[in-house]
């Protein structure tokens, strides 16, 4: 019994990273748009992303992923309801905490996207719009790779947390390690256990990531380190 409970619990881990990536990209995307809104001229864009970031970090994360999971369907339900719609929505716990989750952490990857940008030596984006390169091209050839090593830092830390906090959704029903590790000790009357799986789950992910990231990091000083030889 405790192998099949262990592997139940294992098996969901897929699913639990799935996750983990799906708000990633979501929180890295938009944290970069809120980062170069942040370093805007235009002093409304910039007032309004600083409100957004300040609600975002204000309101714990699970306040938000409940709101996102069940008010804000009911609300849409209560407007279809008074417009004489039939319609009903209902948002899945799998796609409704991937999107809470990439909205809290872009509020954090803002922060970090931001300070990468504006430690990239100006001079370059300038030489580089006077020889003509087209905006895109400057982004992908000379910001997008000084980004990636000066924003890697804090991009870990972001991603450790955002992996831990995937547990969360296991409260909206979705059935992940956490949701099952949960099932498996309410089933047994070992609690210890099973929590402990989940936890050695999460533990591995994140001694992986970690690996993984301070190897990148090391092959993205070195690739600059020979740019500038």
């Amino acid at each position: 019994m405790f192998a099949a409970f262990a592997w139940t619990i294992l098996a969901a881990g897929s699913l639990t990273l799935l996750l983990a990536l799906g708000a990633l990209v979501l929180a890295s995307v938009l944290g970069l748009a809120l980062a170069y809104g942040k370093l805007s001229r235009r002093r409304w864009l910039m007032r309004l992303v600083q409100g957004f970031t300040f609600v975002i970090r204000g309101i714990p994360d699970l306040v938000l992923m409940l709101l996102v999971f069940y008010s804000l369907p009911a609300a849409i339900n209560q407007f279809l309801e008074w417009t004489g719609s039939d319609l009903w929505v209902e948002f899945p716990p799998f796609w409704a905490g991937m999107f809470t989750l990439g909205v809290i952490f872009s509020a954090y990857m803002c922060e970090t996207f931001k300070s990468a940008l504006q430690n990239i030596p100006r001079g370059q984006l300038e030489a580089a719009q006077a020889f003509g390169l087209h905006p895109r091209r400057i982004f992908w050839r000379i910001t997008l790779p000084q980004l990636a090593r000066l924003a890697l830092p804090g991009f870990t830390n972001n991603w450790l947390v955002l992996v831990k906090a995937t547990a969360l959704v296991s409260l909206l029903g979705l059935q992940d390690v956490m949701f099952r590790a949960k099932g498996a000790a309410e089933a047994t009357g070992q609690p210890f256990t099973y929590y402990l799986i989940a936890g050695g789950f999460y533990l591995a992910a994140t001694l992986v990531s970690t690996f993984a990231l301070l190897a990148l990091a090391r092959r993205l000083e070195q690739t600059n380190q020979a740019g500038r030889t």
